[in-house]
């Protein structure tokens, strides 16, 4: 996705990374980043989901190790168990590769029958390598394990499985590591049917509370891409004794379309931290 998503040459994607990073830290201040059990962060092109992103990342002390869970926007799944992970190597950019951390990758894999090796599900995602720069110019020493889920199930064989799996290889890692969903919000309806259907999902959020942010999604007709990805961190933090979770930046592409004038078919992009 470098040159679409992001720009493609090195130079100018660490200075489009360092600028966004340094606008976020204006907002933020004196506050001093914070470790952090999760976040939710969007993967839409810079232009658009950039600021949100970097709000999020901004205020975290970011680990060397982070596991990110994104949404499925291929269709392409070939894990038994929907969650497809990548075990070993490296996910690249202009800024160089981010190795896979294969032991934590064989641990997960060894707690829940969900996650199978499944390249096909990464090779034409973007969720994922979207906000692998900000990782990268923050932590140079970054290494991530990536899954891509291919359901939106709460139980059984869902997120409250996965997340819970996921906490107990956290718990027994022997350094820190954020759990990163990669997330939209609702998508191409006019600004203010996305701004109200977008902060019902941000309540189930901040309410920590994954069951219901599926089921409203549902019920309600919104369509957040990373809704699951979004459940499984929050089922995975509340095991790991989070108790809340803080939106830190909300925003659509209506505000940033040319002239700020296209507010018809919108997307919606939300930055969360859960402490």
């Amino acid at each position: 996705m470098s040159g679409r998503f992001y720009p493609g040459a090195r130079a100018e994607l660490t200075a489009a990374v360092a600028g966004l990073l340094a606008a976020a830290r204006a907002d933020v201040g004196s506050s001093p980043t914070a470790p952090c059990r999760a976040v939710i962060a969007p993967h839409a092109g810079y232009v658009y989901s950039g600021p949100t992103a970097a709000a999020v990342f901004a205020r975290v002390a970011l680990p060397a190790l982070t596991v990110i869970l994104a949404p499925n926007h291929t269709g392409m799944s070939r894990a038994p168990g929907g969650a497809s992970l990548w075990e070993e190597g490296a996910f690249g950019t202009p800024l160089g590769d981010v190795p896979v951390d294969a032991g934590v990758a064989a641990a997960l894999r060894a707690a829940s029958p969900l996650v199978g090796v499944d390249h096909e599900a990464h090779r034409a995602e973007h969720a994922i390598e979207v906000l692998l720069p900000f990782l990268q110019v923050l932590r140079p020493d970054a290494r991530i394990v990536p899954l891509v889920l291919a359901w939106d199930a709460w139980e059984p064989g869902g997120a409250r499985e996965l997340g819970e799996a996921l906490a107990r290889v956290v718990s027994a890692a022997h350094e820190p590591v954020l759990l990163v969903a990669s997330s939209d919000l609702n998508h191409y309806e006019p600004a203010a049917v996305t701004e109200q259907k977008d902060a019902r999902a941000l309540e189930a959020v901040t309410a920590l509370d994954g069951a219901e942010l599926l089921a409203r999604c549902r019920r309600e007709r919104i369509s957040m891409c990373g809704r699951a990805p979004a459940a499984t961190v929050i089922a995975a933090a509340r095991a790991l004794g989070a108790t809340r979770a803080d939106v830190v930046d909300y925003r659509h592409s209506g505000w940033v379309s040319p002239k700020g004038t296209d507010a018809s078919q919108v997307v919606g992009y939300g930055g969360v931290v859960i402490p």
